[in-house]
């Protein structure tokens, strides 16, 4: 028997290996995106030319779309390296993801949560999942056992329209999908120019099943894609 765990699904691609397959999803953790700064409560407080540190293009595109008299800078490194730039005053502010932050026990740093429909995520933001060998049928049994069903629907779909787009991190997209109150897969995203100064978005329902999230996800890229035209993606 063969696994292997992939600590965070944003930064797989979407075309895994030839006999490789992904079956197994553990519960999400929280998808949104986190404010971190030690001057201001959020970023609509940020004065004319304040400077945000991220490395996301999603991240840029999004806070520059709603915020354009911000400056938005590459910001490397791990989690306490970007908090140490942070308290030196290499920038006003930053984003992270708020499940990293969970996993690393350092929520205290957080300033304010953002609500989904002020930053969407990336696809796969928060998940966890676990592949293993196509042909290997006891790692999938077992990996059935630990599947959870709503995180692995919901995975599919942004997966799919990620795929659509032939999108990466190196990409301004992002893709949330979701079991309603109402029982039914609901699915937002969004592609954007890394100035935000174009964003295209869409939404879909439809049952909550991983072949119909599939067909939700593909259906939402292609729409993107088609409405953002050949050029858009090149840089």
């Amino acid at each position: 028997m063969h696994l292997h765990h992939h600590c965070c699904l944003q930064d797989v691609p979407t075309y895994l290996p030839e006999g490789t397959i992904l079956p197994c999803n553990l519960p999400r953790e929280d998808v949104r995106d986190v404010f971190i700064s030690p001057t201001s409560k959020d970023l609509s407080e940020l004065p004319e030319g304040a400077v945000v540190g991220s490395a996301s293009l999603r991240r840029q595109a999004q806070i520059l779309a709603k915020y354009p008299h911000l400056k938005v800078v590459n910001f490397r490194g791990n989690v306490q390296t970007r908090l140490r730039k942070l308290q030196e005053g290499e920038c006003s502010a930053t984003l992270l993801a708020l499940a990293g932050l969970k996993r690393l026990d350092m929520t205290q740093h957080i300033t304010k949560i953002i609500e989904i429909d002020d930053m969407l995520p990336a696809v796969a933001q928060g998940a966890i999942g676990i592949a293993c060998r196509t042909d290997d049928e006891p790692a999938q049994k077992y990996l059935s056992k630990l599947n959870h069903e709503d995180t692995r629907v919901a995975i599919v779909t942004e997966r799919a329209f990620l795929t659509a787009l032939d999108g990466s991190c190196r990409t301004p997209i992002a893709g949330y999908a979701r079991r309603g109150k109402d029982g039914q897969l609901h699915f937002k995203g969004l592609v954007a120019s890394t100035d935000g100064k174009k964003i295209y978005e869409t939404s879909r329902a439809g049952s909550f099943d991983a072949a119909e999230g599939e067909r939700l996800g593909r259906e939402a890229g292609e729409e993107l894609k088609a409405q953002a035209g050949p050029d858009f993606f090149v840089w």
